[in-house]
């Protein structure tokens, strides 16, 4: 399969990109977008087929449920059974990076819910993803345009190189501007609300709209949401947490390893990435792993931050799960 390369004004997305990209969509193919978070590989939601290919192409366990992406809240009344905290929510944050997880109607494809009688939803905050979903007239089903397990997909480049030859269509707009997924809360019982995934929209946020504190999910509510089961968003090199003030981890005795964080490594590291604050990591975490992978280091260390607020939590998440713990 050749892949269709497209580069796009994400603020004011070319029609014919648009059309191009819905046309493939309608018929039951591929197409990698862009959205705030990070890269999205889409098909049509209500489509079983066309959803089979998204888990193919990605290599992804088939009961790993997928988001739903919606351009306005009247086509989620189609889609899932709305309580009054879903429409405070949508109503006072969409488009935004947060996906709402509410019981499905028998409309979407079990396949696309990955089995369950749930189904995760959400408008992504980007006018070319926004554009696309209303030019093709469907929900567009999305997880990240990346291999599973690997770094999520910050820009094009990323994209092009896991999924060149395996999809119909990449748009290139550039870089995302939040770098990791959204948050995750389900939302199916208003008196016990449960964040099943940090990311791109904090907690706080959303404690203070719900005036109410946001709940540990168990095992069985996790499998609600992508990205919490398995691992992900590695490099094809190890990935090492440092913690200031501890121990650095004894990977400086080999040769050329790499460092990722906020503050100077206790030991001088071959290649290194220094962000200025929190929000800057998280946009650029995943670029980094690609980076120092591409540049053939033999392993990273990433400094843990001490910040669990706004989207800090979000990426202590993603780096946990990038050294293999969860």
């Amino acid at each position: 399969m050749t892949t269709i390369t497209a580069k796009i004004n994400k603020w004011n997305p070319e029609p014919e990109i648009i059309s191009k990209a819905a046309e493939i969509l309608r018929n039951g193919g591929l197409v990698a977008f862009p959205t705030e978070t990070v890269y999205g590989l889409g098909a049509d939601a209500l489509n079983a087929e066309a959803v089979k290919k998204v888990y193919e192409a990605k290599g992804r366990p088939s009961d790993n449920p997928l988001i739903l992406h919606v351009a306005n809240i009247e086509q989620v009344n189609e889609l899932v059974f709305i309580n009054d905290t879903a429409e405070k929510l949508m109503k006072t944050f969409w488009p935004a990076p947060l996906t709402l997880v509410m019981k499905a109607k028998n409309i979407i494809p079990l396949r696309t819910r990955g089995g369950l009688d749930t189904a995760a939803i959400r408008m992504p905050d980007n006018p070319t993803a926004l554009a696309l979903i209303e030019a093709t007239g469907r929900p567009i089903a999305a997880p990240s345009a990346n291999l599973s397990g690997r770094p999520s997909p910050t820009d094009f480049e990323s994209v092009f190189n896991d999924m060149n030859n395996k999809i119909e269509m990449i748009i290139d707009g550039g870089s995302v501007e939040v770098g990791i997924e959204s948050t995750v809360i389900d939302i199916t019982n208003p008196e016990k609300i449960l964040m099943l995934r940090p990311g791109g929209m904090p907690r706080e946020i959303l404690e203070a709209a719900l005036q109410k504190k946001l709940e540990v999910p168990d095992d069985q509510s996790k499998k609600k949401s992508p990205g919490t089961r398995y691992k992900h968003y590695a490099p094809d090199i190890p990935v090492f947490i440092w913690k200031r003030g501890e121990k650095f981890p004894e990977v400086y005795k080999k040769n050329n390893f790499a460092f990722m964080g906020l503050h100077e490594p206790d030991i001088k590291a071959d290649g290194i990435i220094l962000f200025n604050d929190v929000k800057n990591y998280a946009r650029g975490l995943f670029a980094g792993f690609r980076k120092f992978e591409k540049e053939k280091f033999s392993c990273v260390v990433v400094e843990w931050p001490e910040d669990n607020s706004g989207i800090g939590e979000g990426l202590r998440d993603r780096i946990s799960r990038a050294g293999g713990k969860s």
